[in-house]
């Protein structure tokens, strides 16, 4: 009974659980303690159950059973302590060999949930020399695969899937197998194998969305192995137009736009893309990914960067924080706010210093060139508005006869909808933003409607038309409004010598920082590298030289030839700055190690003792002796807990950012981020 109430609840478990198909599927379902909140009472009911053969059948046959039932049910409810302690019991104090074994398989189980590798992999090798029944041969080659499958050993696991299924029957887990093992072949860029397990998906009971994405995945392997085939001869028109997958539909695209970017085809690749995401209905997690893709694309590939940033911002939006890449995409969003800003700190102050360097004639035509070219496109986007506005009009009519309160039949009053009238308000909103309500706010449409009413016989309105011709004619050169927006972008320009050299400073400034947002935050040394060199390269007395020389030390990690040469550079000029004795913290010896050691002791001692002003003095008179030993940000680190302490919360904010810059490598980087973090939230509330 016991026994039925598990396979009850786990039956219920897998129904629950929802795939994600963009990411590779755990070869086991994962025990996950919300998914089981749902069965809990027949979980519950089953440790009820066995636990009286536990307690008042000592000697039954079947006291091994349950044990793994007790064990199984509380590692299902999150017990993992009494669970693990279920399971070992049995292996120690077992009758049954095979009993011993299926408790110890569920431990190794157990343990590559917590990411305890080590022991799973100890009680793997043990099971590796024992006897096993074909059934728990099969559990135990399954377990161990997906052991490695956690541990980013690919190969390994698929090896030993390999092995395992001609010990499967056919049904729909064993179809879910062969699409992880599919997956994890297309990771290894074994696309041709990949197809083979894709295609033995089919062959064994998928579900329909299963069966859906393995055909998608071969179709795209198959466009990968044959780059020369086009992408709509493959069968994804014929995927699009099946009824079936209308929900499907944006996952369709996406792999549209994947296999077009593999090709080098971005402009397709960004189209396909952004039919994905018109085409979300309600699956969330896929729109999420629509958006990160494009917002990779719009980075790595079109270097727009702005447009990125708003990718990221509406993926977060939407993106679950459970979901493994949430941490990653908000910290690459907080990067990318920053660095936005500063990069549009550089275009602008460059186009601005390039306009100040013309002469006053030259300046003046190419503001009104400006000023054109900013009409031209205000009016073709206004005429492409009405023209949809026209033929959306044009539409209603023929399908509603004129008069939208005639139903005939299906056609119904938009306003009697309340579905209706909530997508209009949304595809309002996203097209013309938040406005007020007002008569005749959206400018391009009041040509139309006053030609309309001219056409319904109420006479000429020639102030109407000479409004619409005004407004289609844009702004005239000479007039006060030209004139006044020439003003309003002249007055930008640094013309004089003080305003050219507060734009100078900006510029610095933002280039400085674009180079340690692409060092530290977005990980791209090569483009930190040239970012600092056109500090130097333009501002050649820039008060940052000594660090950029310092962090482009740093970033030529795989150059070695210039990392010598920035260390070169370093200490010939800065011989006695912090930088230079950090570049040389490899000389430290062992026995200024050992000194340094017990110094930091003492210290230590002072500051666990509560007697922090001693402490701060003391670290700060003899800090500049640590410059350079392997303790020097450990001494810093220290100095910064003891500010905290005496000098209030301004000056500990202001010491974490002092050993965020001086220490970008500190293996304590990460600690004192949390502290800012927590620090900015607490001065926050006050």
């Amino acid at each position: 009974m016991a026994e039925q109430d598990m396979a009850e609840a786990e039956f219920e478990m897998k129904k629950a659980y929802k795939e994600n198909y963009n990411q590779l599927l755990p070869i086991l379902l994962p025990m996950d303690s919300v998914l089981a909140q749902a069965v809990k009472p027949k979980l519950q009911d089953a440790i009820k159950k066995a636990s009286i053969v536990a307690e008042k059948h000592q000697n039954s046959k079947w006291i091994d059973n349950s044990y793994i039932l007790l064990g199984k049910s509380r590692l299902y409810l999150g017990q993992w302590a009494d669970g693990l302690e279920a399971l070992r019991y049995v292996y120690a104090n077992g009758r049954d060999e095979n009993d011993k074994n299926n408790a110890l398989i569920l431990l190794m189980r157990a343990y590559i949930e917590h990411k305890d590798y080590s022991n799973a992999l100890g009680v793997a090798e043990y099971l590796s020399q024992q006897p096993l029944s074909k059934a728990s041969q099969r559990d135990f080659y399954l377990t161990k695969a997906y052991l490695h499958q956690q541990n980013g050993e690919y190969l390994t696991s698929v090896a030993i899937l390999e092995e395992t299924f001609p010990l499967l029957k056919k049904s729909t887990e064993t179809a879910r197998i062969h699409f992880a093992a599919a997956q994890m072949y297309d990771r290894l860029g074994q696309y041709a194998l990949a197809n083979r397990h894709y295609k033995s998906v089919n062959k064994n009971k998928p579900n329909y969305d299963l069966g859906f994405y393995s055909n998608m995945n071969s179709l795209q392997n198959e466009v990968v192995l044959d780059p020369k085939r086009d992408l709509s001869n493959v069968g994804f028109d014929k995927m699009l137009r099946d009824r079936k997958n209308d929900d499907l539909k944006d996952h369709v695209y996406f792999t549209m736009g994947l296999l077009a970017e593999h090709k080098k085809q971005i402009p397709e690749a960004v189209s396909y893309l952004q039919k994905a995401a018109a085409a979300s209905k309600g699956n969330m997690q896929q729109k999420a990914y629509t958006y990160l893709q494009l917002a990779r694309i719009e980075y790595e590939a079109l270097e727009n960067f702005e447009m990125s940033k708003a990718y990221y911002d509406s993926a977060l939006a939407i993106l679950p924080q459970e979901a493994p890449e949430y941490r990653l995409v908000a910290d690459r969003k907080r990067a990318l706010d920053n660095f936005v800003t500063q990069y549009t700190v550089v275009s602008t102050e460059d186009s601005l210093q390039r306009l100040a360097k013309m002469n006053p004639a030259q300046l003046d035509n190419k503001i009104d060139q400006i000023i054109e070219a900013k009409e031209k496109k205000r009016i073709e986007e206004e005429e492409k508005i009405r023209k949809a506005q026209i033929a959306a009009q044009n539409a209603s009519m023929q399908q509603g006869g004129g008069n939208p309160l005639v139903t005939g039949g299906e056609r119904r009053f938009e306003l009697f909808d309340p579905a209706l009238v909530n997508k209009g308000k949304i595809d309002f909103k996203r097209t013309w933003g938040n406005r007020p309500l007002e008569d005749d706010w959206r400018r391009s449409s009041r040509p139309l409607r006053t030609l309309a009413g001219n056409n319904a016989g109420a006479g000429t309105d020639s102030t109407g038309v000479a409004q619409a011709q005004k407004e289609n004619t844009g702004l005239k050169k000479g007039t006060p409004e030209w004139d006044q927006v020439h003003a309003l972008l002249k007055k930008d320009v640094p013309l004089s010598d003080t305003a050219f050299a507060v734009s100078q400073k900006k510029k610095e400034d933002a280039l400085y920082n674009l180079g340690k947002i692409y060092r530290f935050d977005l990980k791209e040394s090569n483009r930190a590298i040239a970012a600092f060199e056109r500090v130097l390269s333009e501002y050649p007395e820039t008060q940052y030289k000594d660090e950029i020389y310092y962090l482009l030390f740093l970033s030529n990690e795989e150059n070695t030839a210039q990392k010598e040469s920035w260390k070169s550079k370093l200490l010939s000029e800065y011989p006695t700055s912090t930088y230079a004795r950090l570049v040389n913290k490899s000389t430290d010896t062992g026995g200024t190690s050992g000194n340094a050691t017990k110094e930091y002791e003492a210290m230590y001692k002072l500051y666990a003792d509560g007697n922090y002003t001693k402490a701060l003095e003391d670290i700060e008179k003899n800090l500049p002796s640590y410059k350079g030993s392997s303790l020097e940000d450990k001494f810093a680190l220290l100095r910064v807990f003891l500010i905290g302490k005496v000098r209030g919360k301004e000056a500990y904010a202001q010491a974490i950012t002092e050993f965020m810059r001086l220490y970008p490598t500190s293996i304590y980087l990460p600690r004192l981020k949390e502290m800012q973090e927590f620090n900015s939230l607490s001065m926050g509330k006050r």
